[in-house]
């Protein structure tokens, strides 16, 4: 299931999961638990360079805030002999927050919380590696929308990507593991974070582009990918929005966090190809996981 592509620098990625066949809700389980968190490193200096980085950064940009965010802890996906039943996969999440994926992936000493080892979640972790999302969204007139970024933003400065952010803890009632122990509140907790993986990335396209939310289809989960430089996992999922591209242009300029991006595009599938050489290497990965969603239809 995985897949490794490289080019330079901060586009470097890695699949770690692909279904070009797509997952529908029901196909997409999520078991959150705290065995799914960050260990911390055996370091003490290394660790400490968490809090000093955090200070730092609040120190230059006071209105940073720390909030809590989905950990990925790894995947186990299922197919049954039986062609009647559906794949299914069941994501591993834990708990982490914004200061720490700042001390740990983001920090210079990055490559220095990673454990040598062919296996993804025991190479990353010490590290925060919060579970960002992405969509690849299809216009009714089959073009690809891709915003540029801000010069203003964090990571990638000016870069393209698909919309796309994180599943928010608190969405469902989330701060810390305490309260959800007991086997029903367990099932409870589970459901609402798998469901949670898919009203984020709605919610995400509906923020950044402006598309209203009954424009979209459900979105299907395509895959995950990572970021090499870094190690930053992010899950991508297809949607599409009944609209034509000329028509989400004019409601982009009033989308809600449209100041995260300078400009929209709508491109045809040729176009993309030459945009992803521009992309943050987790974005890149998407593009990839929809290329090979798109030669499964053609296949098919």
């Amino acid at each position: 299931m995985e897949e490794k592509l490289s080019c330079d620098g901060g586009h470097e990625f890695k699949l770690l999961f692909s279904c070009p066949s797509g997952l529908s809700p029901s196909q997409v389980s999520v078991v959150f638990d705290e065995a799914y968190d960050r260990n911390p490193h055996p370091d003490h200096t290394l660790e400490k360079s968490i809090s000093e980085i955090w200070d730092a950064r609040v120190q230059q940009s006071s209105s940073l805030y720390n909030g809590t965010k989905f950990r990925y802890g790894g995947y186990n996906f299922n197919v049954e002999n039986d062609p009647k039943q559906q794949p299914h996969v069941s994501l591993h999440l834990g708990l982490t927050d914004y200061r720490t994926f700042v001390g740990t992936n983001l920090s210079p000493m990055w490559e220095g919380f990673l454990v040598p080892s062919e296996d993804d979640c025991i190479q990353c972790q010490h590290t925060s590696s919060p579970l960002g999302n992405g969509a690849v969204v299809e216009t009714s007139d089959r073009r690809i929308l891709v915003l540029q970024r801000s010069n203003k933003v964090g990571e990638f400065p000016g870069y393209f990507v698909f919309p796309g952010g994180h599943a928010e803890p608190q969405e469902v009632g989330i701060i810390s593991h305490e309260g959800f122990q007991e086997l029903n509140q367990c099932h409870m907790i589970n459901s609402k974070v798998s469901q949670e993986m898919f009203d984020s990335i709605v919610r995400e396209v509906v923020e950044e582009i402006g598309a209203p939310a009954d424009s979209l289809s459900s979105p299907i989960f395509i895959g995950i990918s990572r970021r090499v430089l870094n190690v930053r996992p992010t899950a991508f999922f297809f949607i599409k929005c009944n609209l034509r591209s000329e028509e989400i242009q004019q409601l982009y300029s009033s989308a809600q966090d449209s100041f995260e991006s300078t400009q929209l595009y709508a491109v045809s599938m040729s176009d993309l190809e030459n945009m992803a050489s521009k992309m943050p290497g987790c974005h890149r990965g998407g593009y990839a996981l929809y290329k090979l969603m798109v030669q499964d239809t053609s296949d098919n």
